[in-house]
């Protein structure tokens, strides 16, 4: 093992497996870096970062939240087995640990719940509600609802006429 000692308080560490430990006096922040090109960065406040060599990068916050970055996408894992990812076009698929489902859009907002049921809101403010016994539900103007079983390519096709 090589220790270097800095006039600033830092410390480098080479160590027999070729691992880099890099302590920063001020900051009170520790840099491990490996040879296969991982970095991983411990704070004192006990969140670590660690910087891939693909370029991925992965949080751990002291609450237990996970953050995971990389090739476009972003997942963000909460303790409570919440996760959140959001692609490159900023979709956002949100699955909560209950079984709901929320995918959110520029367009529109889906909510799938554990029992089936299927309710998507689009940003023009039409929505409709389909169960999972097939009862599809419409509003298409605010005040204006459509209760239904018939299928919603029926009713776009009636909605269209009138």
């Amino acid at each position: 093992t090589t220790v270097l000692r800095f006039l600033n308080g830092d410390v480098k560490k080479i160590l027999p497996d070729q691992r880099v430990v890099y302590y920063y006096a001020d900051a009170q922040i520790t840099r491990t870096t490996y040879p296969n090109g991982l970095a991983v960065v411990r704070f004192p406040n006990k969140q670590t970062e660690k910087y891939h060599p693909d370029g991925s990068k992965e949080i751990v916050f002291p609450d237990g939240t996970v953050k995971r970055l990389g090739a476009g996408r972003e997942e963000t894992v909460f303790p409570d087995g919440t996760v959140v990812s959001v692609e490159r076009n900023g979709d956002r698929t949100i699955m909560f640990s209950n079984g709901l489902r929320e995918l959110q859009t520029a367009g529109f907002q889906r909510r799938e719940y554990p029992d089936g049921t299927v309710k998507i809101v689009y940003c023009t403010g039409y929505w409709e509600t389909r169960s999972a016994s097939g009862a599809v539900k419409i509003r298409y103007e605010p005040g204006n609802v459509l209760p239904d079983r018939r299928s919603r390519a029926s009713l776009k096709t009636q909605y269209t006429k009138s």
